[in-house]
């Protein structure tokens, strides 16, 4: 098995002078299940390199063993070092695509024409995408071979307004991830703030906030396993 996991390269948080990027937990979790299943993991990001980690995710309260694992592993940080550029990868070659959230993607992954090529892509080719917590926000441009939007009539979750709120980016944020579902017709759903919750529909896996990526990715593997 080999996965696709895209981070973002944006690393400003609006106009506050705060720095963002991919939140920790949600690459390592996944990683993890991914790595310790057997499959063989590419990280891509729109500029390729090193992609920007969101500092707060590895302060010390939003820390967990995976992360923690993932700091010591001098593999897995080469491997996050040489990321290929977002532009020059497609859909084949790879079993599924995995986008780990932060708050990054909503600025440029949203917005990344080579992003929306290879869900679209992925999706034609009967294969599984899969976001997390802010990741789903990618998916407001992504169409599907109809012309609607991707979402419209699927179940999907994501990063929820409420907790944006509690995270106090409600008004620095481009956009909210629960309006924009909603808006492209999504049958959004959630739990309790910081819960783990995963939606899946078909090819379409979605996971709420950083503690949902662990399960989105087993969700994923379980896929396969019905294969």
């Amino acid at each position: 098995m080999k996965i696709l996991m895209v981070l973002t390269s944006h690393d400003q948080l609006g106009d506050t002078g705060r720095k963002t990027g991919f939140w920790l937990e949600e690459l390592a979790a996944p990683y993890y299940v991914f790595k310790d299943a057997g499959a063989e993991i590419v990280l891509a990001s729109p500029r390729g390199g090193r992609p920007p980690l969101d500092p707060k995710s590895n302060e010390p309260g939003f820390q967990t063993d995976l992360t923690r694992r993932f700091e010591a592993d001098s593999e897995a940080n080469a491997v996050l070092s040489n990321t290929v550029r977002l532009d020059g990868v497609t859909h084949e070659g790879f079993d599924a695509v995995f986008y780990p959230g932060g708050h990054g993607p909503l600025w440029d992954l949203a917005e990344d024409p080579a992003s929306v090529r290879l869900i679209q892509n992925t999706f034609k080719a009967g294969k599984p995408v899969t976001l997390v917590c802010h990741a789903p926000g990618v998916l407001r441009h992504v169409k599907a071979p109809d012309g609607k939007p991707l979402v419209e009539g699927k179940a999907v979750t994501g990063f929820t307004n409420t907790e944006e709120e509690a995270v106090g980016l409600t008004q620095v944020v481009p956009f909210l991830v629960e309006d924009a579902l909603k808006r492209n017709r999504g049958a959004f759903s959630k739990a309790g703030d910081w819960e783990p919750y995963v939606v899946a529909d078909g090819l379409l896996i979605t996971g709420q906030n950083p503690a949902s990526s662990g399960p989105a990715a087993e969700r994923l593997l379980a896929l396969f396993r019905k294969g």
